[in-house]
Order: structure tokens, then sequence, then C-alpha cells
């Protein structure tokens, strides 16, 4: 019943990847003053805003789009690191690497280089490529963040361990340890690397400074509460469990009386520390932590041990009758647990276990930033617990919903051609219905002749302006003065010589001298006036014969532009055609998937109701054994 020291032993294992991209959007300069960059292209704001709100799959389509029409000049590199991150965020290792790989061959900044080769052998590593992750961390140099350098020191050690390299996990963990500020992962690691490379003790010793430690903020060192909190169960249950195995139950005690009573080690070691006590032969100690076990929740392996435990400590207390009626119940137990193992794989089987997860935990997009939140209302969820803890069941899952909101951005992308359609055939009609009247009212202007005006005037105006005319600039009312003059002047010549008709001649000749004047006087005005008008002028029939040729192009172009976008539509509309039965078909695939994993995790706990349920027929059995040979004894004859 008791457990082996390496199944209790959890490595830690690095955050997820819900920060991948925000170190890449700021320089080295934003970074160390903790100021937003300065966006100069609204595009790329608009990429950044559905990123911060956690709407990445928009994010990602929104940059990709502005990339292909070149509307991030200012912020091209920037923008193509963020598209890596997201990729990376999606799995897309290879993806990603290609872009950063690109990056640095543009002659990236270090900084960038090291941050991106970080991020993509943490991803690798997550996605259990780690030789490639091994790849990625060599080529990360020396211009990590201190956050970032501890973090990948954490992160080597981690890859070896998975490899098996464990002594030189513990050669990373032990320089990290001796360093400044060295974090209680690395301390807590590298008792693990220590203990799995041989040296028990000196794992021991790593493992207990951080089980020693007092539950307080400050002895966190900067972590959360809970996180500090669960990694100092995690070792003291580990360092209990060895001591177990090790035959000193006095020192397990120690080390499982620091777990909390209610925690993800809890359980564990509750049922560590009745081993503990029934190992020193004090079987009514071991009854307390094994009573409160039994009534926790029974999808918990260690819950199901304790409800047999408690009739084998009432047995050594030589509490036959109490034993055997907590065996009988607990066999009751395991067969009722039994009928609902069955009941909720057969719910899985018809898809509820899906359907509720979606329907519970809902959200916009895809994403590994999404989590499980909510159980499922279907019958006995509480045994989907441990199994929607597992990191293979919640990628498995994950990949699921992403293939499902695939299925329905492709469904709702071809109902969106169908109105593009829709919207074609209309621009069609309105363009045949439009086209006549443009027509029409072009047809009544003749640029020709208006142009030959312009000419004429063109000709008149360099003419006056060469001869300093100021009469041709004259207005309405001065060619009426001068037409008066000019009949005054016949009416005086048929006069001649006359005495009578000389003070005619003499204001004849003020007036003509005062208006050639005033002519003189305003022809520089208006020769600049007739300049201007004559420039509007040009502009206009510019203007004009502009529209003229948009317009006899656009007879030509409109017609083939339509044809472009039905091609465009058709096309989308094949490839559409292609992924919608690819990808529902790999959502069934998947489902599958999810589904058997689900159904396997209800069959292990089966497997394990079976051999708790034998070895509790077994103890009933022992226990009917020994009160008949009991009563043999009582009714045999007195010598």
């Amino acid at each position: 019943m008791r457990m082996r020291l390496f199944d209790l032993i959890v490595v830690w294992r690095l955050a997820g990847a819900a920060i991948l991209c925000m170190p890449f959007l700021a320089s080295g300069a934003d970074r160390a003053s903790g100021q937003a960059p300065v966006l100069q292209d609204p595009h790329y704001g608009d990429g950044l805003f559905h990123f911060y709100q956690t709407r990445y799959f928009t994010s990602i389509t929104s940059l990709m789009v502005s990339q292909h029409f070149e509307r991030m000049p200012h912020h091209a590199d920037e923008a193509e690191i963020l598209r890596g991150g997201l990729l990376l965020s999606y799995g897309l290792h290879r993806e990603a690497g290609e872009i950063f790989a690109k990056l640095i061959e543009k002659g990236a900044s270090p900084p960038v280089r090291d941050r991106a080769w970080f991020y993509l052998a943490k991803i690798r590593y997550q996605r259990g490529f780690l030789a490639e992750a091994t790849e990625a961390l060599g080529r990360i140099d020396k211009y990590l963040p201190a956050d970032l350098q501890e973090e990948r020191v954490l992160l080597d050690a981690n890859v070896r361990m998975a490899l098996g390299d464990y002594a030189g996990a513990v050669s990373i963990l032990e320089g990290a340890a001796k360093g400044k500020g060295a974090g209680l992962y690395a301390q807590y690691n590298l008792g693990v690397a220590l203990v799995r490379n041989g040296d028990f003790t000196g794992g021991s010793a790593q493992l207990e400074a951080v089980g020693r430690l007092p539950a307080t903020r400050d002895a966190a060192r900067g972590m959360a509460d809970e996180e500090f909190l669960s990694l100092r169960d995690k070792a003291n249950v580990a360092l209990g469990f060895a001591a177990l195995q090790d035959q000193r139950p006095e020192d397990a005690r120690t080390f499982l009386q620091r777990v909390r009573l209610n925690g993800a080690q809890s359980n564990k070691a509750l049922l560590g520390f009745g081993w503990a006590a029934a190992a020193l032969s004090a079987p009514q100690k071991a009854l307390v932590p094994w009573t409160e076990l039994a009534q926790r929740e029974s999808s918990d392996a260690a819950v199901l041990e304790a409800r047999i435990a408690v009739p084998y400590a009432l047995a050594e207390l030589k509490a036959y009758g109490q034993s055997l009626a907590r065996y009988t119940e607990a066999i009751h137990d395991f067969d009722r647990e039994g009928v609902a193992l069955d009941e909720s794989v057969a719910a899985i089987r018809e898809g509820k276990l899906l359907e509720g997860l979606l329907e519970n935990n809902p959200g916009e997009e895809m994403g590994w930033f999404w989590t499980i939140r909510q159980l499922p209302a279907m019958p006995h969820a509480g045994h989907l617990t441990p199994l929607l803890a597992e990191h293979q069941f919640q990628e498995a899952f994950k990949n699921y919903r992403d293939l499902h909101f695939l299925d329905r951005n492709l469904h709702q992308w071809a109902d969106s051609l169908g109105v593009f359609n829709d919207m074609l055939a209309n621009r069609r009609v309105a363009y045949a219905e439009r086209l006549p009247k443009v027509l029409a009212q072009a047809g009544q202007t003749d640029l020709g002749n208006a142009r030959q005006q312009r000419d004429g005037l063109a000709a008149e105006l360099a003419q006056a302006e060469r001869v300093a005319d100021g009469v041709a600039f004259a207005n309405a009312r001065e060619r009426d003065l001068l037409a008066r003059l000019e009949s005054v002047q016949a009416a005086l010549a048929r006069h001649g010589d006359d005495p009578e008709a000389a003070g005619a001649r003499d204001r004849h000749r003020l007036a003509s001298g005062a208006l050639v004047w005033q002519l003189a006087q305003a022809y520089p005005g208006r020769v600049w006036d007739a300049k201007k008008a004559m420039r509007s002028v040009d502009a206009g029939l510019d203007e004009a014969t502009r529209r003229e040729s948009a317009l006899a192009q656009a007879q030509r172009d409109e017609p083939a532009r339509f044809d472009q976008f039905a091609q465009r539509i058709a096309a989308l509309q094949g490839r559409l055609q292609g992924l919608i039965p690819r990808v529902a078909a790999l959502t069934r695939e998947q489902q599958g998937v999810v589904q058997d994993l689900a159904v396997a995790e209800l069959v292990r706990q089966k497997e394990r109701l079976a051999e708790y349920t034998t070895q509790a027929r077994f103890a009933v059995a022992q226990l009917y054994d020994r009160a008949t040979a009991s009563r043999s004894h009582d009714d045999a004859p007195a010598r």
C-alpha cells in the first residue's frame, strides 16, 4: 500500500505560455524604464489592443493582414516578434523558430535574440521536444534579463533531468543554489536531481531545507503564498515517504506533520502519517488521520486506501466487530463507486464530458491561455477531478477546443463569403445602372471646345500683357465710358475747328486722360487676377480631363475587378470546402482521443477499486477464519 519515493517527487514544470509575448513588446530601453513603447502605426496598435484584450486569434490574424498590406513600416520587427510569440503560444514552435531565425539574420539586437531563443526553448520543452529545447538553450548568450536568466537555469536543469542527465542537472542547480538570490525552485529541484542521481543524503538535505521553512510570505522570497506552501508541502511529503521506505517512521511523522491539513498534498500526508503510526505499533494514533482521510472525496487513491486502512487499524486493536463492519462498509462503498464509474464512462462515451466542459468554460477564442475552471454537469463529476489536473488531458482538450473554434470560424467565413457574393452582385447591378447616367452627364461637357476657348483667352492675355494694354482689362463700366468718349470724339470731329467747340474738346481730352490713367493704374492688379483666373481654368480643365480618363479607365477596369473579386471569392470558397471537412474529421478524431484519456483514467480508478475490494474481501475472510478458529478452540474438550 505504501508509495515509492520516485512516485511522489514531482519535477517542477515551468510556467505556461501566458507570458510568452509580453517581453517582446518593448525594446530594452522601454523594459528598463518601465515605459510603454511609442506607437507610430495605428494598425500595429490595433493588433496590440486585441492582444491585451486576450483575443489572441484576432490579434495574430489582424497582424498578418496588416503585414500583407505593409501597414506597419515603423514596427515591422516588433510586429513580427509578437507574431512569433503568438505562434509559440499555439505550439507552432517550428514556424516561430523560423521567424526568430530570420530576425536574427537581419541583425536583431542581442537581448532580443536571447529572449527569442529562451522562449523557443521553453515552448519546446513543454511540448516534449527535448533535443530541440537543448539546441535552443545552447544559442542563448549573456543578454537575458536577471529574472529570465534564473528561469533559464531552471529550464536547463529540467531539460537535462527529462533526458536522464541527472549529474548535469545537479551541476547546473548547485551553481544556481550558491548564487545570490537563488530561488526555492532551484533548491527543490536540486534535491530531486541529487536523489535521482543516487545521492539520497544530499538530496534529502536540500528537500528538508525547503520543507523546514516557516509558512510565511517572507520566507517565500517573493513567491505567492499558495505557490510557496505547495512547494513546501511537496518537499515534506517526498521526505516523509522516503523515510517510510527507509524504515524511519519517527522521521516520517516529523516530515509529514509539517504538511497543511487542506492542500494538494494533504491526502498523501494523512495516509503516510497513519502508516508511520502503524509502523510504530500505535494503531490507535493511525486511526485519527485515516478516519479524517476516509471521509474525503473518493476520487483520490489515498482516500480509497484509507477506507481499508481504518478497519486494518481496528483489527490491530482487536476491535474485530468494528473492523468487520468497516470492511463490509468499504466493500459496499467500492461497489457503489464502481457502478458510479461505469455511469461516468457511459456519459463520457455519449459526449457529455466535452459538451459540459465547453458549455461551463466558455471563451471567445482559442489558445493555450485558456484553462478549465468548472466541472461539467454530469453524473459523478468528482471522478474527473484528478483527470482534469493532468497536463496530458488539458493539452488534449485544448487541442479539441481549438479545433472546435476553428470549425466554427470556418463556417462563419463560409457564411461571410455568401454575403460577399451578394455584395458583389449588388455592385455589378449598381454599376450597370449608374454608368449610362454618368456617360450622359459626361457627354454634355465639350472639353475640346472649352480648351479652344481657353487657348483664345490665353492668347489675348499674352498680347495684352506684351503691349501693356490696360484697355484690354477694362471692366464693363469702363468700356461703356470708352464707347461714350469715342462717340463724343466723332461728334467733335464733325464740327471741325469751330471755336464754339473748343471747350468741349478740352473737357473730352481731360476725361480721356483720366480714364487712361485709371486703366494704367489698375493694369498690374488686373493682369495678376487674369493670370490667376487662367490658372484656375487650367486646373479645372485638367481635373475634367482626369475624370474623363478615369471614367474611361473605370469602364475598362471595373468589370475586370468584379471578375477578380468573384474569382477570389470562388477560390476561398474552394479552400473552405476543403478545410471544413478536414477540421471536422480532426475534431472527431481529437474528441475520441480526449474521451479515451478520460475513460482510461476512470478504468484505472476501477482497477484500484478492484484491488482494494480484493484486499477488503481477503481481510474479511481472515476475520471470519480467525473467528471460526477461536470458536473451534473454545468448543474443544479439555484434556
